[in-house]
């Protein structure tokens, strides 16, 4: 009874505040209708570059244009358009390493060696390249951590150990975006460095090495805007040992990187010939984007972002039986319409101060590809972008007294939402499975990595009727049996009260952002606040 009694209050207080004509009125109905439409069978699972894609993508325009919003992408258009370049290797590459002595020693590609070009032509001819040692390869000044120091790594190829430091120092038993291959390979690329070699400490003929060879002949998708080294891969400690010793450093070179103390350090006398060539084939796909232009700061963007694709149908699961299109309307329909839908709540209510863009991402369950994509090549500055405000799954449950998100911890987004939260007798917590590192995992986080802070809304568990012993083992038993699954489709039963208490929090706290003045920031510990910090002079 306390909670109703406090979200009439809260709503009573916004349509005084602002005007009726501000308010929110999330549809359930609206919700149901949309989510049963782009998930039908006739959209064959909203694969990207398919029949799908273009039906789902004519229809929100369709609903883009009959709100009366702006197309938000490049060049005044609704779609912005994502190459997807898929890498095969084209025969085996070679890798020989040269001592002090002069003497070559070839490597078995397989036994010694896993290696895959990396850059945008797929090859990599690399010749008499330096060796560096570069422990953990980080450098992250809110843990007042750098493998790097002052090592010039130009014109070298790095090795780096997988993974980083464990303890308090970091994030405990829970790791951090640091910890990530991606992360390290953008640390040596801006570096000039030509590629990276993880080092894999078992040996050649340990299961996890075996493991690692038979996956690596797979077609593989080029992130856009990744780092662009010539090549990137592995060695097991067998291979690595005998430069070690030739280099004179031995069993010392993989003493006390784990210190804070450890710097980088050269192999002397240590050279590496690298060749390798992979095959190039295009998919492209494509983002829309709708825009609601500030009246005041324009150039100012909070975005609402949500994935509008899913993994398809018979053509993507070949060999299946009974049903095999896999509809997706949890996943992530729910979060598609839940975009449009606080489009419109936008669309009727005053125009913002900053500029809003509603973005339907392609390829997430690719590798979070189309946000990359943006990422990569923003149609509106992210240096004067306020914040992301993701949607990948609404709470499907009646409504809750928590407001759950991924990463919590990482900026004062979740403060601000906090605050709303608790005017309705609410409160925002964790995801409550840290090990599952989500905050990584979603179109939020290209945005983040960005600098952007981007906040990530998860389903919530504490029942207001039954509570969190009721609401969360229906959630794990929701997830289980519907995640990537063809029973992932839409129902008259599907229950949106958590859902649209949901989003009209969402849009108040755009709503905030769009007429506010201040920025969004990272928390000290975050790994993100140094990457915003380099663009601080475009919001002076």
């Amino acid at each position: 009874m306390f909670r109703k009694m406090m979200r009439g209050v809260a709503v009573a207080a916004v349509l005084l505040a602002a005007g009726a004509v501000q308010a929110q009125d999330f549809s359930a109905a609206r919700l149901s209708d949309g989510i049963r439409t782009i998930s039908d069978d006739s959209f064959q699972g909203r694969y990207p570059g398919t029949e799908g894609e273009r039906m789902t993508l004519a229809w929100l325009q369709a609903q883009y244009e009959a709100m009366g919003l702006q197309p938000g992408g490049p060049n005044g258009q609704w779609l912005q358009a994502i190459e997807l370049k898929r890498y095969t290797p084209e025969g085996t590459a070679t890798v020989s390493w040269t001592g002090p002595d002069g003497q070559a020693h070839a490597l078995e590609s397989g036994k010694d060696f896993l290696i895959r070009a990396a850059t945008n032509d797929g090859r990599a001819n690399i010749q008499g390249a330096g060796l560096v040692f570069v422990g953990y390869g980080i450098t992250a000044p809110e843990r007042n951590w750098d493998d790097y120091g002052d090592a010039d790594v130009r014109g070298k190829v790095v090795l780096v150990v997988q993974g980083e430091p464990d303890g308090d120092l970091f994030n405990g038993q829970y790791t951090t975006n640091h910890a990530s291959i991606a992360a390290k390979a953008d640390q040596a690329f801006r570096r000039g460095a030509l590629g990276m070699v993880v080092v894999n400490p078992v040996t050649s003929t340990d299961p996890a090495w075996t493991r690692s060879v038979r996956g690596n002949g797979r077609t593989r998708s080029l992130t856009p805007g990744a780092a662009d080294l010539e090549f990137s891969g592995s060695m097991n400690r067998d291979a690595i040992q005998p430069m070690a010793i030739a280099s004179g450093l031995g069993h010392q070179l993989f003493a006390g990187y784990a210190s804070g103390s450890f710097k980088a350090t050269d192999l002397p006398g240590i050279t590496l010939d690298i060749q390798a060539s992979e095959t190039i084939d295009t998919l492209v796909t494509h983002n829309l984007l709708a825009r609601i232009e500030g009246s005041e700061r324009p150039n100012e963007t909070i975005v609402y972002s949500a994935h509008w694709d899913h993994v398809g149908g018979a053509e993507q699961h070949p060999g299946g039986t009974g049903d095999v299109i896999f509809n997706g309307a949890w996943d992530n329909a729910s979060g598609t319409i839940g975009v449009l839908e606080t489009a419109r709540q936008f669309s009727q209510a005053p125009r913002p101060k900053r500029s809003i863009v509603f973005a339907h991402m392609a390829a997430e369950e690719m590798g979070l590809l189309g946000a990359y994509g943006y990422a990569s090549d923003p149609v509106w500055p992210l240096e004067t972008t306020v914040a992301d405000i993701n949607i990948d799954m609404l709470p499907l449950s009646a409504p809750t007294r928590d407001i759950a998100i991924f990463g919590k911890g990482q900026n004062d987004l979740e403060d601000r939402l906090e605050v709303l939260a608790q005017a309705e007798g609410r409160y925002v917590t964790d995801d409550r499975e840290p090990e599952q590192g989500y905050y990584y995992r979603s179109d939020h986080f290209p945005f983040a990595r960005a600098g952007v802070p981007a906040l990530m809304p998860w389903h919530g568990v504490d029942l207001d009727e039954g509570g969190t012993a009721v609401g969360l083992p229906a959630y794990r038993a929701k997830f289980g049996a519907d995640y990537h699954k063809p029973s992932d489709e839409w129902s008259a039963d599907l229950d949106f009260g958590s859902a649209v208490e949901n989003l009209t929090l969402l849009y108040r706290l755009g709503l905030d952002l769009a007429n506010g003045t201040d920025w969004p920031a990272w928390k000290p510990t975050s790994e993100f606040g140094a990457v915003r910090a380099r663009s601080d002079d475009a919001r002076q």
